[in-house]
């Protein structure tokens, strides 16, 4: 999945990646906010996010509760076993959140992501933002073919490959370089919360249960790519395909059963639970996987991570099958990536 070798990412975590310079205050309102009105958010395929009703918020789908399995004993070992789980209702977002979206909650309330505070250099008396993690492409000049990727020190959600680049033209791609506490404190805002694993694999497998892909049996069916992934032989081809290099606007490829888009590639998602490489003892009724203290990432013994879901735009069937409902992986908390991001979910209590 996500980076080259666990040795790098612990490098990053000694540096102090992600960390950030003391909390930052916000100014929560008394009254939860107005939800954004996301009628006029046009998805990629022209059509708008559904407006909220009295029933429905804006941009949420409603998944409908049930028994589902959730796992994999077919692919990785971290997805099994097969476990079978029951879950509420409860409404989602239709799309990951977008950079758009975002910047609303930015400019309603300060927020500063960890990415963009101030840590300490390795030199004396030097300062710089944290930065985020950044795919380079390995056949680039800026890239090496002994790793894929690279801590940028002014990388984030406004600069997601770093100084000189911007979001213009991408307001309504999937924000990227947020933390699992940036993207908590953006759930906060609306009332909302991040999705627990069992409930984005339910909501991600739309009503099909066991099928290895949100949308059925194959992956591309009559060779036709339903998510955006990496097509050709990763990292030194990427044919396109799917007609992306990197992240696409959110709502390019068809929905799943519940409604809901591109919760198989595109970038890696949040939720809210703690990682452990197995779904040992997991079960019941609306579970949310172990306690921190149970929490355990063999790559970095120590490092506390959150199981992210659904693969990105860099995985590819030659190197990172996960492009899959039952797909897990650790995300250590303060470190966010150029292929990370998130949805929310509103919990019907």
């Amino acid at each position: 999945m996500a980076y080259k070798s666990a040795v790098f990412i612990t490098a990053l975590v000694t540096a102090g990646v992600g960390a950030a310079a003391g909390p930052v205050m916000l100014a929560w309102p008394a009254q939860a906010p107005a939800m954004p009105n996301l009628a006029q958010d046009a998805l990629c395929d022209g059509s708008v996010a559904t407006p909220g009703t009295k029933e429905a918020p804006p941009g949420m789908v409603w998944i409908p509760g049930g028994e589902t399995r959730i796992g994999s004993d077919q692919h990785y070992r971290e997805e099994g076993p097969v476990t079978r789980v029951s879950v509420d209702g409860f409404w989602m977002d239709r799309t990951e959140v977008t950079n758009a979206q975002f910047r609303r909650f930015v400019e309603a309330t300060g927020y500063a992501t960890e990415a963009e505070r101030v840590v300490d250099g390795p030199g004396a008396g030097s300062r710089r933002p944290a930065g985020s993690v950044v795919f380079v492409d390995p056949t680039s000049q800026a890239g090496t073919s002994d790793t894929w990727w690279q801590l940028v020190p002014e990388a984030n959600w406004r600069h997601p490959e770093g100084p000189g680049s911007d979001i213009k033209g991408r307001e309504n791609h999937p924000v990227v370089h947020v933390t699992y506490n940036d993207a908590v404190a953006y759930a906060r805002w609306l009332g909302r919360e991040l999705p627990t694993e069992a409930q984005w694999e339910h909501a991600a497998r739309g009503g099909l249960d066991g099928a290895p892909y949100a949308w059925g049996g194959e992956f591309t069916p009559q060779g036709v790519a339903l998510a955006n992934t990496w097509q050709g032989y990763f990292p030194v081809q990427n044919t396109r395909g799917d007609g992306y290099l990197a992240t696409a606007p959110v709502g390019c490829f068809a929905a799943n059963g519940y409604g809901l888009r591109d919760m198989i590639g595109n970038v890696w998602e949040w939720t809210s639970d703690w990682y452990r490489p197995r779904h040992d003892g997991l079960g019941g009724v609306n579970p949310t996987g172990p306690r921190q203290e149970d929490s355990y990432d063999p790559r970095q013994p120590g490092v506390p991570s959150r199981v992210i879901k659904g693969g990105s735009f860099l995985c590819a069937q030659n190197f990172c099958q996960r492009y899959r409902p039952a797909s897990r992986h650790p995300q250590e908390v303060g470190l966010g990536a150029s292929h990370l991001g998130f949805r929310t979910v509103l919990t019907v209590r």
